[in-house]
C-alpha cells in the first residue's frame, strides 16, 4: 500500500527540513514507533486509577470524617406535606390586619391558581424562652425547648408537588433514583453499632414516599434505611423459627452464606450481591439488638410520660420519639422519622391541630432527653417539611403549596440554639433575607457531621456525583455554633 504522507527519512531528500537535522515521520512511522509509549501511559493509567464502584468493596465499619464533627449522629423529623409556617413558626401580623383582602403584590400564578384572597391565621402567638422567640399556640412543648432550636424561617425549594418537593429534600434532585441524606451519611460515616443497620427508618407515610425518602439510588444498597417497626418483631422476618434451634441456624446462615460468596465472587459487578451477604450476617446479629431496642420498659415511667407515652395521642410517635434516642444511644447513625399527615388543603384549624397534637409532646421530650443524657451535643435532631403553606385560602379554609418561603429548625450538635434565621415577606409568601436552598440545607447537615460536601463523592457514569452536585451549595455558618465554623 502507498503511504500518503510526502516526507519521509532526511537520508532521502535534500529538503530544508533535512538539512535542519530534523527528522520526518510519515503517519506509518508514527504510529509504529509510538504505540508502545501509547500502551505505557494506558497502562499506568490503569494502574494508579482509583477502582470502580463495581471493583470496589463496601461496608458501613466506622470511619474518620474530614474534619472535626460537632455532630456523629442525626435524627431526621421529616413532616411530610408541608407545615404551614404561618401558623407554627414565622407569626405574620400584617397577614392578620389584610385578612380577607387579596394578596397586594405579583405572585406566581403557576402556585396561586385560585384566589388570592389573604387568610390570616387562626392562632396566636407568644414569645418564649430567653430568646424570645415566637411560637404558635399548637406547639406549647417545642416552645419550651425553643432556645434549643435554631429556627430557619427562609427555607426555599424549587418543586411545588409533593413527591418532587420530598426528592428535592432529600436527595437534592427531583427526580427520583438518587441517594437520600441518610444514605449519604452513612455510606461516608458509617455506623457506630455493628449488630444494627447503619441507617433506621420508622415511617407513617405511604410506601412510595417512603422508599423515596429512603432510597439509596445507584449507592451500594448496603446504604439503603431499614425500614423499623415500634411493635411486634423489628424487622419483618427477623426472629429464628420456633422450629429450629440457634445452633442449626447458624449451620443454616454458614452453608448460606458460603453459598451466596461463591455466586457473587464471579458476579463482581453486581453489588447487590454483597449487600445482601451482609445483610444476612447483621440479620443473625439483630436478632438480640433490634429486639431490646423497641423494649421500651426498662424505661422509667417518668421516661415514657415525657415521651406522651400515657397519652393515646401521643403514645404512637412517642414511640417512635423514645426509640430514636435509644437507637442513636446504641450507635446507630441516621434514625429517619417519616410522617405524611401535613398536608391541610382544608379545614386547616382541625387538622393542623391534630398534627400538632401527636407531635408536640414527643418532639419536645425527645430534645430533653437528649440533653439530660448529653447527647444532644453530638446528635443533631432535623425538623423539616418539602416546604409551607401559602398565605392566601384554599377553598373555604385551606392552605395550598409554599416552595417559595417556609420554617424548618435544627438542633443539637454544632448548632446556635435560639436563634431565628432569615425571614419571609410580611405575609409569609416568599423568603427575601437569608434564603437557604436545598443544597444550602444538605452542605450544613454534612458539615455539622464533619464532613464536605465537595469531598463526599460517588463514581456514577463517568463522574463524581454528590448530595449537592453541580448546584451551587453553602454551609450556612450563622446557624452554626461559633466553634463549629472550622
Amino acid at each position: 500500500m502507498r503511504d500518503d504522507t510526502t516526507t519521509t527519512s532526511p537520508g532521502n531528500h535534500d529538503c530544508a527540513s533535512c538539512r535542519a537535522g530534523r527528522r520526518v515521520l510519515s503517519r506509518r512511522q508514527m504510529i509504529a514507533e509510538t504505540a508502545g509509549g501509547l500502551g505505557g501511559i494506558a497502562l499506568s493509567w490503569l494502574m494508579a486509577r482509583p477502582a470502580s464502584a463495581a471493583e470496589r468493596t463496601f461496608d458501613v465499619a466506622a470511619r474518620p470524617a474530614h474534619f472535626a464533627p460537632r455532630a456523629s449522629r442525626v435524627i431526621f423529623l421529616y413532616m411530610g406535606g408541608g407545615p404551614s409556617q404561618v401558623d407554627l413558626l414565622d407569626p405574620k401580623p400584617e397577614l392578620t390586619r389584610c385578612h380577607g383582602q387579596p394578596i397586594p403584590f405579583s405572585v406566581d400564578q403557576r402556585a396561586i391558581g385560585g384566589s388570592t384572597r389573604l387568610m390570616a391565621s387562626p392562632f396566636r402567638f407568644d414569645h418564649h424562652g430567653e430568646s424570645g422567640i415566637e411560637v404558635s399556640e399548637l406547639l406549647p412543648n417545642i416552645a419550651g425547648v425553643v432556645d434549643e432550636l435554631a429556627v430557619v424561617r427562609s427555607g426555599v425549594t424549587t418543586r411545588i408537588d409533593h413527591g418532587e418537593a420530598l426528592l428535592m429534600m432529600h436527595t437534592g434532585r427531583p427526580i427520583s433514583g438518587f441517594p437520600s441524606l441518610g444514605c449519604w451519611v452513612t455510606y461516608a460515616l458509617g455506623t457506630e453499632n455493628d449488630d444494627m443497620p447503619a441507617y433506621v427508618a420508622m415511617s407513617e407515610a405511604d410506601p412510595e414516599r417512603t422508599r423515596n425518602a429512603l432510597s439509596a439510588g445507584w449507592l451500594p444498597p448496603l446504604y439503603q434505611g431499614t425500614p423499623f417497626r415500634i411493635e411486634g418483631t423489628p424487622i419483618l422476618d427477623l426472629e429464628r423459627p420456633s422450629s429450629m434451634t440457634a445452633a442449626e441456624q447458624r449451620r443454616y446462615l454458614d452453608l448460606t452464606q458460603a453459598l451466596n460468596r461463591r455466586h457473587a465472587a464471579a458476579r463482581p459487578e453486581l453489588a447487590e450481591l454483597d449487600a445482601r451477604i451482609q445483610n444476612f450476617e447483621l440479620a443473625a446479629r439483630m436478632q438480640i439488638e433490634a429486639m431490646d431496642q423497641v423494649d421500651v420498659s426498662s424505661e422509667s415511667a417518668e421516661t415514657r410520660s415525657l415521651y406522651g407515652l400515657d397519652d393515646e395521642v401521643t403514645r404512637n410517635f412517642g414511640t417512635q420519639c423514645l426509640i430514636a434516642r435509644r437507637l442513636v444511644e446504641s450507635g446507630v447513625r441516621f434514625v429517619h422519622l417519616v410522617r405524611n399527615d401535613w398536608d391541610h388543603h382544608g379545614k386547616l384549624a382541625e387538622r393542623l391541630r391534630k398534627s400538632t397534637a401527636e407531635t408536640d409532646r414527643p418532639i419536645a421530650g425527645l430534645i430533653r432527653d437528649l440533653k439530660r443524657r448529653g447527647l444532644l451535643e453530638s446528635t443533631l435532631v432535623i425538623w423539616a417539611g418539602e416546604f409551607g403553606r401559602l398565605p392566601v385560602v384554599q377553598g373555604s379554609d385551606g392552605r395550598d403549596h409554599n416552595p417559595f418561603g417556609f420554617s424548618f429548625w435544627l438542633a443539637g450538635g454544632g448548632v446556635r440554639g435560639g436563634i431565628v434565621h432569615g425571614a419571609t415577606d410580611e405575609l409569609g409568601y416568599a423568603a427575601v433575607e437569608g434564603r437557604v436552598t436545598m443544597p444550602d440545607f444538605h452542605a450544613t447537615a454534612l458539615h455539622l457531621l464533619g464532613l464536605d460536601h465537595r469531598r463526599v463523592t460517588f463514581p456514577h457514569e463517568g463522574r463524581d456525583e454528590s448530595l449537592t452536585g453541580s448546584e451551587p451549595a453553602r454551609v450556612v455558618e450563622e446557624l452554626l455554633e461559633t466553634t463549629a465554623t472550622s
